[in-house]
């Protein structure tokens, strides 16, 4: 069996999977460090949340329906969140790094764990949403991989002179978005085909965000 048919019969324990770790690493990780760093962390996490739920209705109703297939907001939006979450998490490191290599090194180390999973979980989303191989593998590997050193290339020059709220605000912004992509449209897409043995993928992925936050930490 091709990797693709594989990937398109599994998707449902991906998207399983997906959502344990999106909402473990927002609720255990970008939550907290922001609450840290800005007073307006609360509002911004739902401004988060309610813009990737927009984006999802736009997509949905108006994008996807013109390129014709509704089904692409099925992974276009996962796409997008994960996107620019991993471009915020380019500039978290440029900080890391600023303080020391070492300190930097212990990151980039979390960031491998951390990005190569959503990749592969972006790529299958992807295809499940309807896309082409090939284009499913490229928006994939931008979104989970390109993304983040843009943001540690892009932010750098800048970063030793910025105000750590705005960090806070953007880390804010991410969680929101996060916690709607695994949230509110993950699981319940899982659940629309329910699969045996799904509710242990989504515990393995909260495993495995624990892992992460621990490695990051």
């Amino acid at each position: 069996m091709r990797f693709k048919d594989w990937g398109r019969n599994n998707a449902t324990y991906f998207a399983c999977f997906a959502a344990g770790v999106l909402i473990a690493v927002s609720f255990l990780h970008l939550v907290p460090e922001s609450l840290a760093k800005t007073a307006d962390g609360p509002v911004l996490l739902l401004a988060g949340y309610l813009a990737i739920y927009m984006l999802n209705r736009l997509f949905s109703s108006k994008v996807c329906d013109r390129l014709g297939n509704p089904s692409f907001s099925i992974g276009l939006i996962p796409m997008l969140g994960i996107g620019f979450h991993s471009f915020i998490d380019g500039t978290v490191y440029s900080i890391a790094f600023s303080v020391s290599p070492y300190t930097g090194a212990l990151t980039a180390l979390g960031m491998v764990l951390h990005e190569f999973p959503e990749g592969i979980v972006t790529y299958i989303l992807l295809l499940k949403g309807g896309f082409r191989e090939t284009t499913a593998f490229w928006l994939a590997f931008l979104a989970a991989a390109v993304t983040t050193p843009v943001g540690a290339l892009s932010s750098y020059a800048w970063v030793g002179a910025q105000d750590e709220t705005v960090l806070g605000d953007l880390l804010a912004l991410s969680a929101g978005a996060l916690i709607y992509v695994g949230a509110s449209h993950l699981l319940p897409m899982a659940e629309r085909e329910p699969r045996r043995y799904s509710y242990l993928l989504v515990g393995a992925g909260v495993a495995t965000a624990i892992g992460i936050v621990f490695t990051k930490g």
